[in-house]
């Protein structure tokens, strides 16, 4: 006989799951104690919502489902905000939730509620777990949904009992693995190619715009090759950065308003068009800019306006057939003149942005404290960027080199996503440097997960602009904006880490570099940094939301 706790750890381990994140309590307790029983690190956390966050940033470093788990009720209830986070972010998790026995189901039993009616309109799939030797069968369909077409998130249900229920091991129906290279990369039609470079060969000044696809391809190789055998100008989505190192000389991200708006052909491959990009439509770009899309999801691309080419298609499959057909061309040379246009710009403005973000003010000005971790970073270091002002400085300032090793609240704007994505970066790349620019009102959010770095020794830096409040306010007119100057820092020391308080520009890269050292002994770090309350950064309007 073999229990269902015992079959879920043992079709965890077969879909080789090595790390789980999760909090402790019913009726999981004993299916917590199988999956490390078979080796698999269990991570538990402050709350239910981190076990999510955290679960989507190692999946997006791993590029494979991150695992999260909860008890029933408030548990499960709490893992939403993160869930829904991923589904926005198409980030695929499988979720498990333990809930109440069947045979108590509304029958007013000890946190009843319907668990999976709550998870659907936040995942791809919510399923309940009805016959206990089944559990490998169901474990199986949320790995494949998950990363099936348009990553995102899977929800299991687990009633008591199912997870409790023995039953003869010869009962079991093990599905068989399918290894990635069985897994069909769908190609583009000759006459979609054909029509694709009818498009780039009457272009004049195109662009390409990628997203998360490229990483869930890992067409990383593909993207760089179609982009310098084209001669295209490229820009990525926030989630997407990294796929082509930002100092590459064909981004000009000092020009990318410009590049938007004058662009005659677009090529948006792995990403959708939301508000990020105006939902490709003016004065974002150009009302006669024509667009290609590609996508490996037809709904993705149906849900903004028709663009004049469709490919429906894996990107880097999609990609490389079109750097084929490009090869023997002299696109390159005829996009010549729309590079320099936009490369003349770029460094046009890079002077007074550096000067900008050089000035010694105190309280420090927001951009001196991105110039200062921009020159700190490694350039494979991890950053997870969380906060409004800070968020939006940031994005504007610090370049990313490598594929999925920038994240942020993404498109769902979920504050509190800072620490918890890092501490899952780490688990998912220990090797790597770690570091977390929190704005102080979304760092208190999850501030007590240093204690899970902490424990799991699982050491991360993090910075924090303090500037007393949810946002900027020079006018003093946002009701509930303010906060105290807390001394974060302070409170990381009580929960074992190393704390460091500044105030002065000139003081901030001295911190750092004792923070990275501590980082390097095995103990988290917070650097807490006093900044300008009045700083507002420029950023999108939106049509029904400004801070």
């Amino acid at each position: 006989m073999i229990r269902g706790h015992q079959l879920l750890a043992k079709a965890l381990k077969q879909q080789g799951v090595d790390t789980m994140f999760f909090l402790m309590g019913g009726p999981n307790i004993d299916a917590a104690r199988s999956i490390t029983e078979l080796g698999m690190k269990m991570i538990d956390v402050r709350h239910e919502q981190s076990a999510a966050m955290m679960a989507q940033a190692y999946a997006r470093l791993r590029n494979r489902p991150g695992v999260c788990m909860a008890a029933s009720g408030p548990g499960t209830i709490n893992l939403i905000t993160g869930v829904a986070t991923a589904m926005a972010d198409a980030t695929p998790l499988v979720v498990f939730g333990g809930s109440g026995a069947i045979r108590t189901y509304d029958l007013g039993s000890f946190q009843d509620v319907d668990q999976v009616a709550m998870m659907k309109p936040v995942t791809k799939l919510a399923l309940r777990v009805y016959e206990t030797r089944r559990i490998p069968e169901y474990v199986d369909r949320a790995f494949r949904q998950a990363m099936a077409g348009k990553p995102g998130p899977v929800y299991l249900d687990f009633p008591g009992d199912i997870l409790h229920q023995g039953v003869p091991e010869e009962d079991v129906v093990w599905p068989r693995q399918i290894d990635d290279a069985e897994l069909d990369r769908p190609a583009a039609s000759p006459k979609a190619l054909d029509k694709a470079m009818e498009m780039l060969g009457s272009a004049e000044k195109p662009v390409i715009i990628t997203g998360s696809g490229i990483i869930w391809s890992k067409a990383y190789d593909q993207l760089r090759e179609f982009v310098e055998t084209a001669g295209v100008p490229f820009y990525t989505t926030p989630q997407g950065r990294g796929v082509i190192p930002e100092d590459h000389e064909y981004f000009y991200g000092r020009a990318r308003s410009t590049a938007l708006r004058e662009a005659d052909v677009v090529l948006v491959a792995g990403t959708r068009l939301n508000y990020m990009f105006g939902t490709g439509r003016s004065p974002r770009f150009s009302k006669t800019a024509r667009f290609i899309r590609i996508d490996v999801d037809p709904l993705e691309v149906a849900s903004s306006d028709p663009a004049e080419l469709v490919m429906i298609g894996d990107a880097g499959t999609v990609l490389d057939q079109l750097t084929d057909r490009i090869r023997n061309t002299q696109l390159k040379e005829r996009y010549g003149p729309w590079r320099k246009q936009l490369g003349d710009y770029d460094a046009s403005r890079a002077g007074p942005q550096e000067e900008q973000m050089s000035t010694d003010q105190v309280p420090v000005h927001p951009l001196r404290l991105c110039k200062e971790v921009r020159d700190f970073l490694k350039r494979d270091s991890v950053l997870s960027v969380d906060g409004q002002e800070i968020l939006n400085y940031g994005r504007q300032s610090i370049p990313t080199y490598t594929p999925g090793h920038r994240m942020n609240s993404g498109t769902f704007g979920t504050m509190g996503v800072g620490l918890p994505f890092g501490i899952g970066a780490k688990a998912a790349c220990p090797d790597k440097e770690v570091v977390v620019l929190h704005g102080d009102g979304s760092f208190g959010m999850n501030a007590m997960e240093l204690d899970t770095a902490d424990r799991h020794g699982l050491p991360v830096l993090v910075i924090i602009s303090l500037n007393g409040g949810w946002t900027a306010d020079p006018n003093q007119e946002k009701v509930g904006r303010n906060l105290r100057y807390t001394r974060y820092d302070k409170i990381a020391e009580e929960l074992g880490c190393h704390g460091e308080f500044v105030q002065k520009p000139e003081d901030i890269r001295p911190a750092l570099d004792r923070a990275r050292k501590a980082v390097e002994s095995g103990r988290s770090a917070v650097v807490n940094v006093e900044t300008d309350w009045a700083a507002l950064a420029k950023t999108l309007d939106f049509t029904a939301y400004r801070t």
